[in-house]
């Protein structure tokens, strides 16, 4: 399909390259979760990589205002549901 982008992180902004909002998007997270389906640990490694990368480059584009606290941005949706 023409036009169509995939739900992908865009650096360094880490923005939705589709939707525009702040990655990972919700369409992002089901396509992650059915990737690693069975093993959210890895899953888990993954992106806390990808959340290391971030902070280190949001720092970069505005070092007077450092990023937030982005834990739960990028791993607070794989704990498990009670």
């Amino acid at each position: 399909m023409r036009g169509r982008r995939e739900h992908l992180p865009t650096r360094p902004t880490w923005r939705c390259l589709a939707c525009g909002i702040a990655w990972p998007c919700s369409p992002a997270k089901l396509r992650l979760l059915g990737e690693y389906r069975g093993n959210r640990a890895a899953l888990g490694i993954y992106l806390a990589g990808l959340m290391i990368e971030a902070v280190e480059q949001l720092a970069e584009l505005d070092p007077a205002a450092p990023p937030a606290d982005l834990t739960d941005r990028f791993l607070g949706w794989l704990r498990p549901r009670g």
